[in-house]
């Protein structure tokens, strides 16, 4: 099914990438809140593990041709001192979210902040980039301290008419 984006979509699209990570969250026993905070989308609370975590949620769509495109987690120097500064505000240990859409498949990669800047981030680079790439999402997949959900999306049939 090839993208065609409506004008509002990449707003969707970002609203959808944290509402994925709150029902997951949810289903996994975590309270879950969305914020419209500087720094994070999300607040995250798991009572079992007693443990309070910041989300910032990167969601993007790639077309036919880009799947592979990374994602740009902090694209100005200081949102990476955002996300900390509001998760230490708020007495809670920072997150990332990555949530990708393709033609025909959306991934979602949740991580804690230290475990990214430890295996993940290349200290060399400007800007810092979740790679979407064929060996790095094996490595996500492979390590246990990244989440990886996975939609796929077909469509039977779909028939629009402007008749009532």
């Amino acid at each position: 099914m090839v993208i065609k984006r409506g004008s509002r979509s990449a707003k969707i699209v970002g609203d959808f990438g944290e509402h994925f990570v709150c029902n997951w969250l949810s289903r996994s026993g975590w309270e879950v809140v969305r914020v419209d905070h500087t720094g994070i989308d999300l607040i995250a609370f798991c009572q079992k593990l007693k443990k309070r975590i910041g989300i910032t949620v990167k969601s993007r769509v790639r077309s036919k041709g880009t799947e592979k495109t990374s994602v740009h987690i902090f694209k100005k120097k200081n949102d990476r001192e955002k996300l900390k500064k509001t998760c230490e505000d708020f007495a809670c240990v920072p997150w990332i979210a990555i949530y990708v859409e393709t033609e025909d498949s959306a991934d979602l990669f949740l991580t804690s902040l230290d475990n990214y800047d430890t295996k993940y981030k290349k200290s060399d680079k400007a800007i810092d980039d979740w790679n979407m790439g064929k060996n790095a999402r094996n490595e996500y997949s492979a390590d246990p301290n990244v989440w990886h959900l996975q939609l796929s999306f077909t469509v039977d049939s779909l028939v629009m008419t402007t008749e009532n």
